[in-house]
Protein backbone atom coordinates (compact mmCIF):
# COMPACT_ATOMS: atom_id res chain seq x y z
CA UNK A 1 0.00 0.00 0.00
CA UNK A 2 2.96 2.45 1.04
CA UNK A 3 4.29 1.69 -2.70
CA UNK A 4 1.16 2.38 -4.54
CA UNK A 5 0.61 5.62 -2.52
CA UNK A 6 4.21 6.66 -3.29
CA UNK A 7 3.24 6.26 -7.05
CA UNK A 8 0.18 8.09 -6.74
CA UNK A 9 1.38 11.19 -5.22
CA UNK A 10 4.40 11.12 -7.89
CA UNK A 11 1.18 12.25 -10.13
CA UNK A 12 1.56 16.36 -10.56
CA UNK A 13 -2.33 16.86 -11.83
CA UNK A 14 -1.14 18.36 -15.01
CA UNK A 15 -3.30 20.71 -15.99
CA UNK A 16 -3.21 19.44 -19.92
CA UNK A 17 -3.10 15.98 -19.39
CA UNK A 18 -0.66 14.96 -21.98
CA UNK A 19 -0.80 11.69 -20.46
CA UNK A 20 -4.50 11.55 -21.55
CA UNK A 21 -3.83 12.39 -24.92
CA UNK A 22 -1.05 9.52 -24.83
CA UNK A 23 -4.29 6.96 -23.90
CA UNK A 24 -6.33 5.29 -26.69
CA UNK A 25 -9.03 5.63 -24.42
CA UNK A 26 -8.58 8.88 -23.75
CA UNK A 27 -8.73 8.01 -19.57
CA UNK A 28 -8.72 10.92 -17.46
CA UNK A 29 -5.48 9.93 -15.87
CA UNK A 30 -4.75 13.13 -14.04
CA UNK A 31 -8.71 13.32 -12.96
CA UNK A 32 -9.03 9.59 -11.36
CA UNK A 33 -5.47 9.55 -9.47
CA UNK A 34 -6.69 13.41 -8.02
CA UNK A 35 -9.60 11.62 -6.62
CA UNK A 36 -7.25 8.68 -5.12
CA UNK A 37 -5.50 10.72 -3.49
CA UNK A 38 -8.34 12.28 -1.38
CA UNK A 39 -8.98 8.69 -0.94
CA UNK A 40 -11.95 8.83 -2.92
CA UNK A 41 -11.94 5.44 -3.95
CA UNK A 42 -15.68 5.51 -5.58
CA UNK A 43 -15.59 8.85 -7.26
CA UNK A 44 -11.88 7.79 -8.72
CA UNK A 45 -13.70 4.38 -10.10
CA UNK A 46 -16.63 6.52 -11.00
CA UNK A 47 -14.45 8.91 -13.40
CA UNK A 48 -11.85 6.01 -14.96
CA UNK A 49 -14.85 4.04 -15.81
CA UNK A 50 -16.04 6.54 -18.10
CA UNK A 51 -14.26 5.89 -20.28
CA UNK A 52 -13.14 2.34 -19.55
CA UNK A 53 -14.75 -0.81 -18.52
CA UNK A 54 -11.57 -2.90 -19.13
CA UNK A 55 -9.29 -1.23 -16.15
CA UNK A 56 -7.87 -4.29 -14.64
CA UNK A 57 -7.17 -5.97 -18.17
CA UNK A 58 -5.51 -2.65 -19.96
CA UNK A 59 -3.46 -1.56 -17.22
CA UNK A 60 -1.75 -5.18 -17.53
CA UNK A 61 -1.18 -5.69 -21.15
CA UNK A 62 -1.21 -2.08 -22.89
CA UNK A 63 1.99 -0.90 -24.38
CA UNK A 64 1.25 1.93 -22.03
CA UNK A 65 5.43 2.66 -21.91
CA UNK A 66 4.59 3.90 -25.51
CA UNK A 67 0.84 5.46 -24.88
CA UNK A 68 0.50 6.94 -21.42
CA UNK A 69 3.43 7.21 -19.56
CA UNK A 70 5.16 7.79 -23.10
CA UNK A 71 3.94 11.11 -22.23
CA UNK A 72 3.96 11.92 -18.95
CA UNK A 73 5.81 15.37 -18.36
CA UNK A 74 7.80 13.85 -15.47
CA UNK A 75 9.42 11.72 -18.24
CA UNK A 76 11.30 13.95 -19.66
CA UNK A 77 13.64 14.59 -16.90
CA UNK A 78 12.89 11.67 -14.17
CA UNK A 79 10.62 8.69 -14.29
CA UNK A 80 7.49 8.70 -15.58
CA UNK A 81 4.17 8.36 -13.35
CA UNK A 82 3.69 4.52 -13.05
CA UNK A 83 0.33 5.16 -14.65
CA UNK A 84 -0.33 1.45 -15.38
CA UNK A 85 -0.02 0.00 -11.68
CA UNK A 86 -2.25 2.54 -10.51
CA UNK A 87 -4.49 1.72 -13.01
CA UNK A 88 -4.46 -1.76 -12.12
CA UNK A 89 -4.49 -1.14 -8.12
CA UNK A 90 -7.33 0.91 -9.00
CA UNK A 91 -9.29 -1.41 -11.29
CA UNK A 92 -8.27 -4.72 -8.73
CA UNK A 93 -10.06 -2.61 -5.48
CA UNK A 94 -12.98 -2.15 -7.73
CA UNK A 95 -13.43 -5.06 -7.98
CA UNK A 96 -12.40 -6.13 -4.69
CA UNK A 97 -14.67 -3.65 -3.10
CA UNK A 98 -17.50 -4.78 -5.68
CA UNK A 99 -18.17 -1.04 -7.29
CA UNK A 100 -20.83 -1.47 -9.59
CA UNK A 101 -20.23 0.30 -12.74
CA UNK A 102 -22.49 3.59 -13.28
CA UNK A 103 -25.79 3.26 -14.95
CA UNK A 104 -26.73 6.38 -16.51
CA UNK A 105 -30.53 8.12 -16.41
CA UNK A 106 -33.03 6.58 -18.69
CA UNK A 107 -33.55 7.90 -22.10
CA UNK A 108 -37.17 7.87 -22.82
CA UNK A 109 -35.96 7.82 -26.77
CA UNK A 110 -33.97 4.53 -25.87
CA UNK A 111 -36.84 2.59 -24.53
CA UNK A 112 -37.94 -0.78 -25.76
CA UNK A 113 -34.68 -0.50 -28.01
CA UNK A 114 -32.47 -4.07 -29.09
CA UNK A 115 -29.01 -4.60 -30.20
CA UNK A 116 -27.33 -7.27 -30.74
CA UNK A 117 -23.46 -7.55 -30.27
CA UNK A 118 -21.63 -10.80 -32.24
CA UNK A 119 -18.56 -11.25 -30.65
CA UNK A 120 -17.31 -10.83 -27.22
CA UNK A 121 -13.85 -9.86 -27.27
CA UNK A 122 -12.66 -6.19 -25.76
CA UNK A 123 -14.35 -4.50 -28.24
CA UNK A 124 -18.04 -6.04 -28.25
CA UNK A 125 -17.78 -6.39 -24.39
CA UNK A 126 -17.14 -2.78 -24.07
CA UNK A 127 -19.64 -1.59 -26.81
CA UNK A 128 -22.15 -3.96 -24.78
CA UNK A 129 -21.17 -2.17 -21.42
CA UNK A 130 -22.28 1.34 -23.17
CA UNK A 131 -24.64 0.59 -24.66
CA UNK A 132 -26.51 -1.62 -21.57
CA UNK A 133 -25.60 2.14 -19.17
CA UNK A 134 -27.73 3.94 -21.04
CA UNK A 135 -30.86 1.88 -21.25
CA UNK A 136 -30.55 -0.28 -24.07
CA UNK A 137 -31.44 -4.05 -24.07
CA UNK A 138 -28.62 -5.84 -24.78
CA UNK A 139 -26.98 -9.40 -26.00
CA UNK A 140 -23.94 -10.93 -26.79
CA UNK A 141 -23.48 -13.61 -29.16
CA UNK A 142 -20.34 -15.43 -28.66
CA UNK A 143 -19.13 -18.58 -30.48
CA UNK A 144 -16.92 -20.28 -27.30
CA UNK A 145 -18.44 -21.26 -24.21
CA UNK A 146 -16.86 -17.72 -22.08
CA UNK A 147 -16.56 -14.57 -23.29
CA UNK A 148 -13.29 -12.57 -23.61
CA UNK A 149 -12.14 -13.35 -27.28
CA UNK A 150 -8.37 -12.55 -27.61
CA UNK A 151 -8.49 -11.78 -23.87
CA UNK A 152 -9.10 -15.91 -23.26
CA UNK A 153 -7.96 -17.26 -26.57
CA UNK A 154 -4.84 -14.97 -27.61
CA UNK A 155 -2.69 -13.71 -24.24
CA UNK A 156 -1.56 -16.34 -22.20
CA UNK A 157 -2.47 -17.05 -18.45
CA UNK A 158 1.16 -15.94 -17.52
CA UNK A 159 0.29 -12.97 -18.90
CA UNK A 160 -3.29 -12.01 -18.20
CA UNK A 161 -4.99 -13.80 -15.12
CA UNK A 162 -8.17 -16.00 -16.31
CA UNK A 163 -9.56 -14.75 -13.13
CA UNK A 164 -9.24 -11.00 -13.95
CA UNK A 165 -10.66 -11.55 -17.30
CA UNK A 166 -13.86 -13.70 -15.46
CA UNK A 167 -14.33 -10.62 -12.42
CA UNK A 168 -13.71 -7.46 -15.01
CA UNK A 169 -16.41 -9.38 -17.41
CA UNK A 170 -18.92 -9.87 -14.71
CA UNK A 171 -18.86 -6.38 -14.12
CA UNK A 172 -20.21 -5.88 -17.48
CA UNK A 173 -22.54 -8.77 -17.02
CA UNK A 174 -23.67 -7.29 -14.04
CA UNK A 175 -25.26 -4.42 -15.83
CA UNK A 176 -27.92 -7.07 -17.44
CA UNK A 177 -26.51 -7.63 -20.35
CA UNK A 178 -27.62 -11.29 -21.36
CA UNK A 179 -25.61 -13.74 -23.67
CA UNK A 180 -26.27 -16.70 -25.92
CA UNK A 181 -22.60 -18.93 -26.15
CA UNK A 182 -21.74 -21.03 -28.45
CA UNK A 183 -23.36 -19.05 -31.82
CA UNK A 184 -21.32 -18.75 -34.52
CA UNK A 185 -21.70 -16.08 -37.03
CA UNK A 186 -22.41 -17.62 -40.39
CA UNK A 187 -23.17 -21.07 -38.54
CA UNK A 188 -26.00 -21.13 -36.57
CA UNK A 189 -26.49 -17.35 -36.18
CA UNK A 190 -27.48 -15.11 -39.04
CA UNK A 191 -27.50 -11.73 -40.37
CA UNK A 192 -31.08 -11.73 -41.80
CA UNK A 193 -32.36 -13.06 -38.18
CA UNK A 194 -30.24 -10.92 -36.03
CA UNK A 195 -31.64 -7.64 -38.16
CA UNK A 196 -35.65 -8.81 -38.06
CA UNK A 197 -35.18 -9.49 -33.70
CA UNK A 198 -32.86 -6.20 -33.23
CA UNK A 199 -32.88 -2.60 -33.99
CA UNK A 200 -29.10 -2.61 -34.39
CA UNK A 201 -26.38 -5.02 -34.80
CA UNK A 202 -22.99 -4.73 -33.47
CA UNK A 203 -20.10 -6.95 -35.08
CA UNK A 204 -17.12 -7.10 -33.24
CA UNK A 205 -15.70 -10.80 -34.19
CA UNK A 206 -12.24 -9.67 -34.62
CA UNK A 207 -9.43 -10.80 -36.81
CA UNK A 208 -7.50 -13.81 -35.82
CA UNK A 209 -7.08 -15.96 -38.80
CA UNK A 210 -3.28 -16.38 -38.50
CA UNK A 211 -0.89 -15.56 -41.95
CA UNK A 212 1.55 -18.31 -42.96
CA UNK A 213 4.11 -17.60 -45.77
CA UNK A 214 3.25 -19.18 -49.23
CA UNK A 215 6.56 -20.92 -48.95
CA UNK A 216 8.10 -24.88 -50.28
CA UNK A 217 7.32 -26.84 -47.53
CA UNK A 218 4.51 -25.04 -45.74
CA UNK A 219 2.04 -28.19 -45.78
CA UNK A 220 4.19 -30.39 -43.68
CA UNK A 221 3.15 -32.02 -40.71
CA UNK A 222 4.85 -29.78 -37.99
CA UNK A 223 3.98 -26.42 -39.29
CA UNK A 224 1.66 -24.39 -37.49
CA UNK A 225 0.24 -20.67 -36.96
CA UNK A 226 0.17 -19.02 -33.57
CA UNK A 227 -3.24 -17.98 -33.33
CA UNK A 228 -4.47 -20.96 -34.30
CA UNK A 229 -2.45 -22.38 -31.55
CA UNK A 230 -3.29 -20.02 -28.71
CA UNK A 231 -7.03 -19.75 -29.60
CA UNK A 232 -7.98 -23.10 -29.59
CA UNK A 233 -5.42 -24.13 -26.41
CA UNK A 234 -3.68 -26.78 -28.62
CA UNK A 235 -1.18 -28.27 -26.90
CA UNK A 236 1.54 -29.92 -28.72
CA UNK A 237 4.23 -32.99 -28.16
CA UNK A 238 7.18 -30.70 -27.08
CA UNK A 239 9.25 -33.58 -25.60
CA UNK A 240 13.07 -32.90 -27.38
CA UNK A 241 11.58 -30.72 -30.15
CA UNK A 242 13.20 -27.97 -31.58
CA UNK A 243 11.00 -25.23 -32.59
CA UNK A 244 11.30 -21.55 -34.96
CA UNK A 245 8.67 -18.93 -34.48
CA UNK A 246 8.76 -16.60 -37.31
CA UNK A 247 7.64 -13.31 -36.55
CA UNK A 248 8.60 -10.38 -33.94
CA UNK A 249 5.32 -9.32 -32.77
CA UNK A 250 4.18 -9.44 -29.43
CA UNK A 251 2.42 -12.79 -30.56
CA UNK A 252 5.71 -14.34 -31.90
CA UNK A 253 7.05 -14.04 -28.15
CA UNK A 254 3.54 -15.15 -26.40
CA UNK A 255 3.77 -18.56 -28.58
CA UNK A 256 7.39 -18.86 -27.75
CA UNK A 257 7.13 -18.75 -24.54
CA UNK A 258 4.26 -20.84 -23.95
CA UNK A 259 6.19 -23.73 -26.27
CA UNK A 260 9.66 -23.05 -24.17
CA UNK A 261 7.34 -23.71 -20.92
CA UNK A 262 5.38 -26.55 -22.25
CA UNK A 263 8.51 -28.47 -22.66
CA UNK A 264 10.30 -27.69 -25.65
CA UNK A 265 13.91 -28.35 -25.74
CA UNK A 266 14.43 -25.31 -27.97
CA UNK A 267 12.84 -22.59 -29.14
CA UNK A 268 14.35 -19.43 -31.40
CA UNK A 269 12.14 -16.15 -32.91
CA UNK A 270 13.66 -15.91 -36.21
CA UNK A 271 12.67 -12.12 -37.46
CA UNK A 272 14.01 -11.21 -40.90
CA UNK A 273 15.06 -7.67 -39.35
CA UNK A 274 16.95 -6.72 -36.06
CA UNK A 275 16.14 -6.36 -32.77
CA UNK A 276 15.48 -2.50 -32.68
CA UNK A 277 12.93 -3.14 -35.64
CA UNK A 278 10.96 -5.70 -33.60
CA UNK A 279 6.86 -4.15 -32.55
CA UNK A 280 6.87 -6.49 -29.74
CA UNK A 281 7.40 -5.12 -26.14
CA UNK A 282 10.67 -5.01 -24.80
CA UNK A 283 9.41 -5.88 -21.65
CA UNK A 284 8.43 -8.88 -23.33
CA UNK A 285 11.26 -9.25 -25.29
CA UNK A 286 12.97 -9.15 -21.62
CA UNK A 287 10.67 -11.39 -20.23
CA UNK A 288 11.41 -14.11 -23.26
CA UNK A 289 15.07 -14.05 -22.71
CA UNK A 290 14.90 -14.74 -18.69
CA UNK A 291 12.98 -17.92 -19.97
CA UNK A 292 15.70 -19.35 -22.77
CA UNK A 293 14.26 -18.17 -25.36
CA UNK A 294 16.81 -16.96 -28.24
CA UNK A 295 16.47 -15.14 -30.78
CA UNK A 296 18.15 -14.87 -34.97
CA UNK A 297 17.77 -11.56 -36.57
CA UNK A 298 18.31 -10.37 -40.10
CA UNK A 299 17.26 -13.84 -41.27
CA UNK A 300 14.49 -14.37 -43.56
CA UNK A 301 12.71 -17.95 -43.76
CA UNK A 302 12.51 -19.05 -47.85
CA UNK A 303 12.12 -22.79 -47.51
CA UNK A 304 11.19 -25.77 -45.29
CA UNK A 305 12.62 -28.81 -45.86
CA UNK A 306 11.34 -32.52 -45.14
CA UNK A 307 9.68 -35.43 -46.81
CA UNK A 308 6.35 -35.55 -44.40
CA UNK A 309 7.49 -34.43 -41.48
CA UNK A 310 9.66 -30.61 -40.41
CA UNK A 311 13.39 -31.40 -40.92
CA UNK A 312 14.70 -28.28 -41.03
CA UNK A 313 14.58 -24.75 -42.43
CA UNK A 314 16.24 -22.70 -44.86
CA UNK A 315 17.06 -18.90 -44.27
CA UNK A 316 18.74 -16.04 -45.69
CA UNK A 317 20.62 -13.67 -44.06
CA UNK A 318 19.04 -9.88 -44.74
CA UNK A 319 19.96 -5.97 -44.78
CA UNK A 320 18.56 -2.74 -44.94
CA UNK A 321 20.24 -0.96 -48.12
CA UNK A 322 19.70 2.74 -49.12
CA UNK A 323 17.27 3.20 -52.14
CA UNK A 324 15.79 6.83 -52.86
CA UNK A 325 16.58 8.02 -49.48
CA UNK A 326 14.24 5.00 -47.82
CA UNK A 327 15.87 1.65 -46.41
CA UNK A 328 14.99 -1.29 -48.38
CA UNK A 329 15.39 -4.64 -46.64
CA UNK A 330 17.17 -6.77 -49.06
CA UNK A 331 18.13 -10.89 -49.46
CA UNK A 332 22.27 -11.43 -48.68
CA UNK A 333 23.29 -13.24 -52.10
CA UNK A 334 24.24 -16.51 -51.15
CA UNK A 335 24.16 -16.55 -47.99
CA UNK A 336 21.61 -19.20 -47.26
CA UNK A 337 21.82 -21.56 -45.02
CA UNK A 338 20.06 -24.89 -42.99
CA UNK A 339 19.09 -24.68 -39.78
CA UNK A 340 17.70 -27.72 -38.04
CA UNK A 341 14.37 -27.59 -36.30
CA UNK A 342 11.13 -30.06 -35.87
CA UNK A 343 8.46 -27.40 -35.41
CA UNK A 344 7.85 -24.18 -37.25
CA UNK A 345 5.37 -21.69 -36.10
CA UNK A 346 3.82 -18.74 -37.91
CA UNK A 347 3.07 -15.58 -36.29
CA UNK A 348 3.47 -12.69 -38.71
CA UNK A 349 -0.15 -11.05 -38.25
CA UNK A 350 -3.60 -12.11 -38.81
CA UNK A 351 -6.70 -11.77 -40.54
CA UNK A 352 -10.24 -11.21 -40.36
CA UNK A 353 -12.10 -14.57 -41.76
CA UNK A 354 -13.22 -14.02 -45.06
CA UNK A 355 -15.50 -16.75 -45.42
CA UNK A 356 -17.82 -15.45 -42.21
CA UNK A 357 -17.71 -11.95 -43.96
CA UNK A 358 -18.41 -12.87 -47.70
CA UNK A 359 -21.98 -15.14 -46.13
CA UNK A 360 -22.52 -11.42 -44.63
CA UNK A 361 -22.94 -9.90 -47.91
CA UNK A 362 -21.79 -6.98 -46.15
CA UNK A 363 -18.90 -5.06 -48.53
CA UNK A 364 -15.35 -5.49 -47.71
CA UNK A 365 -12.28 -2.68 -48.10
CA UNK A 366 -9.21 -4.09 -48.43
CA UNK A 367 -9.54 -7.12 -46.41
CA UNK A 368 -11.58 -5.54 -44.03
CA UNK A 369 -15.12 -5.46 -43.32
CA UNK A 370 -15.87 -1.72 -45.17
CA UNK A 371 -17.44 1.22 -42.58
CA UNK A 372 -18.46 5.16 -42.88
CA UNK A 373 -17.68 7.50 -40.34
CA UNK A 374 -20.41 5.99 -38.21
CA UNK A 375 -18.94 2.67 -37.96
CA UNK A 376 -21.83 1.76 -40.26
CA UNK A 377 -21.59 -1.41 -42.59
CA UNK A 378 -22.99 -1.20 -46.31
CA UNK A 379 -26.45 -2.59 -44.20
CA UNK A 380 -26.63 0.72 -42.11
CA UNK A 381 -28.39 -1.56 -39.57
CA UNK A 382 -25.25 -3.05 -39.26
CA UNK A 383 -22.27 -1.80 -37.33
CA UNK A 384 -18.86 -2.89 -36.90
CA UNK A 385 -15.28 -1.85 -34.55
CA UNK A 386 -12.46 -3.90 -33.32
CA UNK A 387 -9.66 -5.57 -35.46
CA UNK A 388 -12.60 -5.95 -37.85
CA UNK A 389 -12.24 -2.67 -39.24
CA UNK A 390 -9.04 -1.54 -37.39
CA UNK A 391 -5.42 -2.06 -38.14
CA UNK A 392 -3.95 -1.27 -34.80
CA UNK A 393 -4.48 -4.72 -32.82
CA UNK A 394 -4.15 -3.58 -29.39
CA UNK A 395 -6.74 -4.24 -26.40
CA UNK A 396 -7.27 -0.69 -25.89
CA UNK A 397 -7.94 0.37 -29.58
CA UNK A 398 -10.38 -2.18 -29.80
CA UNK A 399 -12.00 -1.06 -26.74
CA UNK A 400 -11.84 2.29 -27.89
CA UNK A 401 -13.27 0.93 -30.55
CA UNK A 402 -16.29 -0.83 -28.66
CA UNK A 403 -17.37 2.39 -27.18
CA UNK A 404 -17.18 5.09 -29.99
CA UNK A 405 -19.24 2.44 -31.97
CA UNK A 406 -21.74 2.37 -28.92
CA UNK A 407 -22.22 6.42 -29.29
CA UNK A 408 -22.98 5.90 -33.10
CA UNK A 409 -25.83 3.05 -32.43
CA UNK A 410 -26.81 5.06 -29.21
CA UNK A 411 -27.36 8.62 -31.86
CA UNK A 412 -29.00 5.77 -34.83
CA UNK A 413 -31.50 4.37 -32.10
CA UNK A 414 -32.71 8.16 -31.41
CA UNK A 415 -32.67 9.28 -35.20
CA UNK A 416 -35.11 6.09 -35.72
CA UNK A 417 -37.43 6.02 -33.33
CA UNK A 418 -40.45 4.29 -35.08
Amino acid sequence: MKKINEKIKACLNCVTKPCQVGCPLNNDIPGFIKLLKENNLEKSYEVLSKTTVLPSICSRVCPYEKQCEAMCVKGISYTPVRIHEIEKYLGDLAIKENLPLKKYPKNKELKNKKVAIVGGGPAGLTCAAFLKRNGVDVTIYEKYKELGGLLVHGIPNFRLEREIVVKTIKKILDLGVKVEYERSLGDNLFLKDLEKEYDAVFLGIGSNVGNILALEGNDLQGVYNANYLLEKDIHLDLEGKRVAVIGGGDVSLDIARVLKREGAKKVVVVYRKGKKDMPSRNIEEEASLKEGIKFLFHRNLVKINGDTKVKSIEVVRTKFVKKNDNQLLINIPNSNYELKFNLVVFAIGSHVDYEVLEKSGLELNKGKLKINENNQTSNSKVFAGGDLTNNIKTVAWASKSGRTTALKILDYLKENML
